[in-house]
């Protein structure tokens, strides 16, 4: 059987297609989402009827994950369903952005200081634990970047970002993104588990859960799986953690271009413009206007409902866009670097967090 044809983003950089051309994947990944909730809800009715037989009680966003996860390493997605599919990460800011106005201002400005430090140290030890271990195990230098770049902001974004900037092979692309987008699914299975056995909080959950879990995407479903309010405050931090992409970079690019194996950045100003994430604009303007006292409460919910609608199509595209295949590309080093950093990162990320919830740094 041949190889199943998978959504790589790089798709997502031609010319936009038609509205027209949309519908098709659009359609798929609202299916999948959707069949996701009625699966959950098949669960819990069974669960209800049979009590005392065992049936996992598992949330549509993980089900809406291994069905697109399913078709997409079977059947593949066809070249009629890519367009539409590629816009999982525009709904996924579009519900970021909404869910902005769950956030009054003085919440953002409470978790600021302490998010900010914690990103700061999330960043040092992601860009040099990775690095460091790159080297180790003789990985290709950009690929060593990318993956540096991918665990410390927000995964494929931050790959696909620093793709234009220091020209990697298309060989070392596929192979970070797959380890990034793999060690994400694994995520969303461990990470629930540590934080139930650790009685966290769900602020302490969620904040964990922005830090440690690098695509934006996952970073999200690993905390609503939590919990609602885990799932809040893991989109604060991961937010302000997509903020330093543009840092990030640029920084990359100034090295490899230094080198002659990158093109030069000739207006730093412009392309921090040009790789700073504007739904992050988006979704501080919404949550200044619900301090303000903009909406009312009723407006609130609506909004709050259309973000959970956004998320739908976003979840399904996480299972869709991961091709385990592309992890045997290059061996399984890479995928041995990433789990090694990812499990230090994360360990030294929820002892910080734990330890500022458990001695009232953060409240």
């Amino acid at each position: 059987m041949s190889s199943p044809a998978i959504l790589t983003p790089t798709e997502s950089q031609r010319t936009p297609p038609s509205l027209v051309a949309l519908l098709p994947g659009v359609a798929l990944l609202f299916g999948i989402g959707i069949a996701g909730k009625l699966l959950q809800s098949a669960l819990t009715l069974l669960h209800t009827r049979y009590p005392h037989v065992f049936i996992p009680r598992i949330e549509y966003v993980l089900l809406a994950i291994l069905i697109g996860l399913a078709i997409g390493n079977t059947f593949g997605v066809s070249e009629r369903f890519r367009p539409g599919v590629a816009t999982y990460e525009l709904w996924l800011k579009l519900g970021i952005v909404l869910v902005g106005a769950r956030f009054l201002l003085q919440d953002v400005l409470h978790i600021g200081g302490l998010s900010l430090l914690l990103v700061a140290v999330e960043l040092a030890l992601s860009l040099s634990v990775m690095t460091l271990l790159g080297r180790i195990f003789k990985l290709p230098p950009k690929l060593t970047s990318l993956l540096a770049i991918g665990s410390s902001i927000c995964g494929v974004t931050a790959i696909m970002a620093a793709q234009g900037a220091i020209e990697p092979e298309e060989e070392d692309t596929s192979t970070a993104i797959a380890a990034i987008l793999t060690l994400g699914a694994i995520a969303l299975v461990t990470f629930p588990a540590i934080g139930h056995l650790l009685h966290m909080s769900q602020q302490g959950y969620g904040v964990w859960a922005g830090l440690a879990v690098d695509n934006t995407a996952e970073s999200l479903v690993t905390g609503a799986l939590y919990g609602q309010d885990a799932g809040r405050w893991a989109i604060l931090v991961k937010t302000a953690r997509s903020s330093f992409i543009g840092f990030v970079v640029l920084g990359y690019a100034i090295y490899w271009s230094s080198r002659g194996l990158a093109p030069g950045v000739q207006h730093k100003g412009i392309f921090l413009w040009q790789k700073f994430p504007k739904f992050i604009l988006g979704f501080m303007a919404i949550s200044v206007l619900a301090t303000a006292g903009f909406f009312t409460t009723g407006q609130i919910t609506s909004l709050s409902n259309l973000a959970n609608w956004a998320f739908l199509p976003a979840f399904a595209g996480v299972g869709l866009r991961t091709n385990l295949r592309d992890l045997t590309g290059q061996g399984w080093r890479p995928l041995i670097v990433g789990i090694l950093g990812e499990v230090f990162i994360a360990l030294v990320t929820l002892a910080l967090v734990y330890w500022s919830y458990s001695h009232g740094v953060a409240r």
